[in-house]
């Protein structure tokens, strides 16, 4: 499952530092004067919060750039027009106020390093397999319940949808990886509707290298040392066609090198950043700059093990669990059965009761650092549900509004909250998309 796959890679990989957040302002308590001032009534000012929220909640465009779906979604088995476990159906995007989401198109990575030309071919065959079977979930969704969700294409087509009262389906690839050893089918996929492209995910890839190596495959750091010769040609490619380049997952070299190449402003899709929570996943200060000067946005993460560091007393926790049952590599965790994967992950749950998960302020964190070093007009929003993503207050799409509150009680305004909601991101869309135009 691409849930446990991420979790794994997530928990083994992340780095050990202590984050110490940007602290949260908050109201003198009740009776307590500033500046000579009268005292401030604490309970009017939290309802005069949650009043300017569920405004602006409604005011602006609610765009989720990252929600990824089961092989089995739009079966029997996973409706998303139905009551589901999913932390993303319809329902709980027009309870939460969610409306608009790019739905994911995701291939796992495989080993294709060091294999002939036939065994990359198969790979690269069930990958494109697996890719199409997302893709067409995502087409039926939208043409089995055309009274609630509509494909979008452009952001003109969101700002049409949302203002119908339906929600808005967009289509991210994560992980170019299906496409195989050319370029060729990138026209294919803009035609389908795709409108952000991954070079990576975990693990290198013929494109690039990975912030993540598969260490399990005996990965290094480096393979090509950022963007294989093919990864600038998909980047070209890409821009030509009117997709949005996404650097989640993808090594700093990576990042850096297709940011600076790209003609047009990139992506990353699913990021937190490491000036609150280090990660090889996250962003760092000079990333999210580079972001900036290019245009682009970065969409922060709400999967906990990005948004908030392992504290030591958790990673001693977890060393002792992995001596207890042998664990004395991440290889080792990884060519285990799964019934043994499992019973690991469930014994680390126990971690949450030294120190607490990752909650909605721990995630504004992230917005408000990528807002202080990148700007306002570079900083949005992406869940990650049902790949991983969760935090204690936005646990699913249904509890959207927590974070609109959040950013109202820190003091962002309707304007900001418009950009970091949906706006910053469409301005990229839009601009991809001319910058396509043109060169046709």
């Amino acid at each position: 499952m691409k849930r446990l796959n991420k979790y794994i890679s997530i928990l083994t990989l992340t780095t050990s530092v202590l984050a110490f957040a940007a602290c949260k302002p908050v109201s003198a308590p009740e009776g307590v004067g500033v500046g000579g001032a009268e005292p401030i009534d604490v309970a009017t000012s939290e309802a005069n919060d949650v009043t300017s929220a569920k405004a602006a909640h409604q005011a602006v465009i609610t765009l989720d750039t990252h929600v990824d779906i089961p092989l089995t979604y739009m079966t029997p088995e996973m409706d998303p027009g139905t009551d589901t476990d999913a932390q993303v159906d319809l329902a709980k995007m027009e309870v939460g106020g969610l409306d608009a989401a790019f739905f994911i198109v995701y291939t796992p990575q495989t080993n294709i390093l060091g294999a002939n030309i036939l065994e990359a071919d198969i790979k690269y065959s069930e990958a494109r397999a697996i890719a199409e079977t997302r893709f067409a979930a995502i087409d039926k969704l939208t043409k089995t319940y055309p009274d609630r969700i509509e494909l979008a294409k452009t952001a003109d087509d969101v700002r049409r949808i949302h203002k119908s009262g339906k929600r808005a389906a967009l289509i991210g690839m994560e992980n170019a990886f299906p496409l195989g050893d050319s370029i060729d089918d990138v026209p294919k996929w803009a035609e389908r509707g795709v409108r952000y492209m991954g070079i990576t995910h975990m693990g290198h890839n013929q494109f690039g290298d990975s912030s993540n190596p598969k260490t399990q495959w005996g990965e290094t750091e480096n393979l090509y040392g950022g963007l294989s010769s093919l990864g600038k040609d998909l980047v070209v490619a890409l821009n030509k066609a009117g997709i949005m380049v996404d650097v989640s997952h993808a090594a700093k070299s990576t990042m850096m090198q297709a940011t600076a190449l790209s003609s047009v402003p990139v992506i990353a899709s699913h990021s937190g950043v490491m000036g609150v929570a280090d990660s090889l996943r996250n962003l760092d200060d000079e990333q999210l700059r580079a972001l900036a000067d290019n245009g682009g946005v970065a969409q922060m993460v709400a999967l906990g093990s990005y948004v908030k560091a392992l504290s030591p007393a958790q990673e001693k926790f977890k060393a002792d669990v992995r001596a207890q049952m042998g664990f004395e590599a991440d290889t080792q965790i990884f060519k285990s059965d799964p019934e043994v994967i499992s019973q690991y992950f469930k014994a680390l749950e126990a971690m949450y009761d030294i120190d607490a998960k990752a909650t909605v302020a721990d995630y504004a964190d992230h917005i408000d650092h990528a807002v202080k070093i990148a700007g306002i007009d570079h900083v949005g929003i992406a869940s990650d549900f049902d790949g991983g993503g969760g935090i204690t207050g936005w646990s699913d799409a249904s509890e959207t509004l927590n974070i609109t509150k959040e950013l109202v009680a820190r003091g962002y305004s309707e304007a900001d909250i418009e950009k970091i909601w949906g706006g910053n991101l469409l301005r990229v869309l839009q601009a991809v998309q001319k910058g396509a135009d043109k060169a046709r």
